[in-house]
């Protein structure tokens, strides 16, 4: 399971319910969307290799072709109060020094625990674009701008459905919001509540959209509530304690 800012035994006070920071054109964000951009988000410079480990072609390596989340790449742009937000499913070679400087800065790491050498990070995306396509890792590009990282999942063939009792087609979100200007002002509460909303609707077979914050990362679990989540359990991770965080398509109109 992957980090997040967001023993083995479930976690207590489960409900009986459940039980439980670049300005980009139009028609570069559309090249982004297809997996063509154009690199330029690699000018700070990345590694040339990481050994053991060709990157030949890592650039192309994107799961869009056969995720098992109906396609996150093709989902299209969604309307926020913040502006329109697109889920662009990752590309190493363009978007991975973006994302390593992010996960560099001491109040993500602290919660991500992905900061070090570029290596770090490259194998944690890799894992996911080398899996079956039960995570789809993306940048948030708001209005043009990449902002954000995610990542979508299949919450319940992910190791945190042996801690709750996960339904078919549960999908799980994972955020970073980048830049220190976009953090602190509610922008967070926003997008969650969008990218929920997005995946309940591109995504018919899924009734819930589930998070798992850290419990000691208190901006993080009011952001979700604020997002319509409601805090379902405390749950038992490898790595930490986790508030089990649940926006029910049956509530979305209500909470």
């Amino acid at each position: 399971m992957p980090p997040t800012d967001e023993s083995t035994e479930p976690g207590t006070g489960t409900d009986c319910e459940d039980t439980l920071d670049l300005r980009l054109s139009d028609e570069l964000i559309a090249l982004f969307a297809e997996g063509l951009g154009s690199g330029d988000e690699t000018a700070e410079g990345a590694p040339d290799g990481v050994p053991g480990r060709s990157r030949e072609g890592a650039a192309d390596r994107t799961p869009d072709g056969g995720d098992l989340l109906d396609r996150v790449g093709g989902w299209g742009p969604a309307k926020t109060p913040a502006g329109v937000l697109q889920l662009v499913p990752v590309r190493p070679g363009r978007d991975l020094a973006l994302v390593h400087r992010w996960m560099n800065d001491p109040a993500v790491a602290e919660f991500w625990e992905l900061a070090g050498p570029e290596s770090v990070v490259e194998d944690h995306v890799l894992r996911q674009l080398d899996g079956d396509g039960r995570s789809v890792p993306c940048l948030g590009v708001l209005d043009g701008t990449p902002m954000s990282y995610w990542e979508i999942y299949r919450a319940d063939l992910d190791l945190l459905a042996r801690h709750y009792p996960a339904r078919p087609h549960d999908t799980g979100i994972h955020l970073l919001v980048g830049g220190v200007a976009d953090r602190g002002r509610g922008l967070g509460s926003t997008l969650l509540r969008a990218v929920a909303d997005h995946v309940l609707d591109k995504r018919p077979s899924c009734a819930r959209v589930v998070a798992e914050p850290d419990l000691r990362n208190t901006p993080s679990v009011s952001a979700f509530l604020s997002a319509g989540f409601r805090f379902s359990a405390e749950v038992d991770l490898p790595g930490k304690r986790a508030a089990l965080m649940i926006r029910d398509r049956a509530l979305r109109d209500l909470l």
